[in-house]
C-alpha cells in the first residue's frame, strides 16, 4: 500500500519474513491465504503441492508458503521449513474426528530443529460453523501450554468470513516488532 511506496521512495527496504503455512487438508490454509491476499475466496480447490503470496502488512512484505495437507505430502513439509521466520498452523475446528492427527503433525513439526524458537500462530479456522470447538479447548487439546521453547497464540477465525483473521496478523506484527527490539 502507500506505506511500502513511500518507504521505497524514502530507500528505506521493506522487512521480508518467511512464513510457513501448514495443516491438514481441508483445514482452509488456501482460503485463508487468499483472504490475506484480498483476493476471491469462494472457489478455492485443493492445493496439490503448495502456492506462494507475498502479502504487505504493517510494513512488511511476508512471503508466506501455502503447502498441502494431504497425508501424501506431508513428509514434504519439513524441505520446505528452513529460513522460516513464522510458522501459521491451520486447524478444522469443525473436523473433531481429526483432532489427534492435527496435534500429532503438530507436535511433529514444532520438534523439527528447523523451527526451534519460530513462533507459532494456530488459527482454529471454520468457527463459523456450530459444530466448532472453541479455541481455548483446542488450545488443551494440543497441549499449546507446554510449548516452552517459543511464543505461541491460538487465534479463532473464519477464512471465510475474515472473522479473526487479522486479531492473528496483528500477533504476527506484534511477534515482528518484539524480534527487532
Amino acid at each position: 500500500g502507500l506505506l511500502s511506496v513511500i518507504q521505497r521512495l524514502k530507500g528505506s527496504p521493506e522487512q521480508e519474513l518467511r512464513i510457513v503455512l501448514l495443516g491438514l487438508d481441508n483445514a482452509g490454509k488456501t482460503t485463508l491465504l487468499k483472504h490475506l491476499a484480498s483476493e476471491e475466496v469462494s472457489t478455492i480447490t485443493p492445493t496439490q503441492g503448495f502456492n506462494i503470496k507475498s502479502i504487505h502488512s504493517h510494513g512488511f512484505k511476508l512471503n508466506v508458503w501455502d503447502i498441502g495437507g494431504q497425508r501424501s505430502i506431508r513428509s514434504y513439509w519439513r524441505k520446505y521449513l528452513g529460513s522460516t521466520d513464522l510458522l501459521i498452523y491451520v486447524i478444522d475446528s469443525a473436523d473433531q474426528k481429526r483432532f489427534e492427527e492435527t496435534g500429532q503433525e503438530l507436535a511433529e513439526l514444532t520438534e523439527e530443529e528447523s523451527l526451534t524458537g519460530v513462533p507459532l500462530l494456530v488459527f482454529a479456522n471454520k468457527q463459523d460453523l456450530v459444530t466448532a470447538a472453541p479455541a481455548a479447548e483446542i488450545a488443551e487439546g494440543l497441549s499449546l501450554h507446554t510449548y516452552r521453547d517459543r511464543e505461541w497464540q491460538i487465534q479463532a477465525c473464519s477464512a471465510l468470513s475474515g472473522e479473526g483473521v487479522q486479531d492473528g496478523m496483528n500477533w504476527i506484527s506484534s511477534q515482528i516488532m518484539n524480534r527487532k527490539k
